[in-house]
């Protein structure tokens, strides 16, 4: 199965009203969040989880993005860095699962049930 990518924008604030928590970033707290969250993840080998330096939804903090080959990519902002990785992998999975990208609102974890900034369809098939 192809591999699929989450992208988390390490440079959001931490809030609309907060830059930085302990000194870091709301992105790269979320990141690293993740990252430890993946560490015994049964998807760990299907999904490319990393850190971008920005994902240009700057009044939108935190950020992430979903993406594969085939697959309509998502793109989420206003996520609390403290609260939304374990719902951010529940979102991988469910992403993982579909055959085109396309989680339906009412099924995604609460938290991603806003906040969703674009859907990119994948390019034509030649």
């Amino acid at each position: 199965m192809t591999k699929h990518a989450l992208f988390v924008c390490k440079s959001c604030n931490f809030s609309p009203t907060q830059r930085d928590y302990m000194g870091e970033r709301g992105g790269k707290y979320l990141f690293n969040q993740l990252s430890k969250l993946s560490e015994n993840w049964r998807l760990k080998s299907e999904f490319v989880i990393e850190e971008l330096d920005c994902l240009s939804a700057c009044k939108r903090p935190c950020t992430v993005a979903f993406t594969a080959a085939n697959k309509t990519s998502l793109m989420f902002g206003d996520l609390p860095p403290l609260e939304s990785a374990a719902a951010i992998l529940q979102l991988c999975e469910q992403y993982y699962a579909s055959t085109n990208g396309i989680v339906p609102r009412q099924e995604r974890p609460e938290i991603l049930q806003k906040g969703i900034l674009a859907r990119i369809p994948p390019p034509p098939k030649s």
